[in-house]
């Protein structure tokens, strides 16, 4: 006598479906996740004080979060000048920063938002020091 197939399915598939589940959760998660900048050992510079006299603060390092507004220059040898547009409370204040050759790897897109270390220089130029895109 011919045997009859199982019309069950096996608990193998059930472990195997929960487990790919799980899988694009985490994954979906990790990669819709906003990035946060890890520049949590220096402060975040105050706009209103760096724009009233950057020089005073030359020699600190400070984080900045802003959108790149513009690229003003670029060459390999010295790096780039970026104009970028920090939040604050009495508006949208535009910023200088300098990023030096070391970065030239780096895509900086306009209209996209970066967190930066920066070292502010003689003269009260805002140097970047490390550079993460959000």
């Amino acid at each position: 006598m011919a045997r009859r197939a199982s019309s069950r399915l096996h608990p193998g598939v059930f472990i195997g479906i929960a487990a790919a589940v799980v899988v694009a959760i985490v994954a979906g998660q990790s990669f819709f996740k906003k990035k946060k900048p890890r520049f949590g050992d220096v402060s975040p510079l105050n706009i209103e004080e760096f724009l009233d006299n950057g020089n005073s603060l030359r020699g600190n390092e400070y984080s900045l979060t802003g959108k790149i507004d513009e690229k003003l220059r670029w060459t390999t040898r010295r790096g780039q000048i970026v104009s970028l547009r920090v939040s604050t409370p009495g508006g949208d204040e535009l910023i200088g920063v300098e990023i030096p050759p070391d970065f030239n790897n780096l895509n900086i897109e306009r209209e996209q938002r970066y967190a930066l270390r920066i070292k502010v220089r003689q003269g009260g130029i805002p140097v970047a020091t490390a550079v993460t895109r959000l």
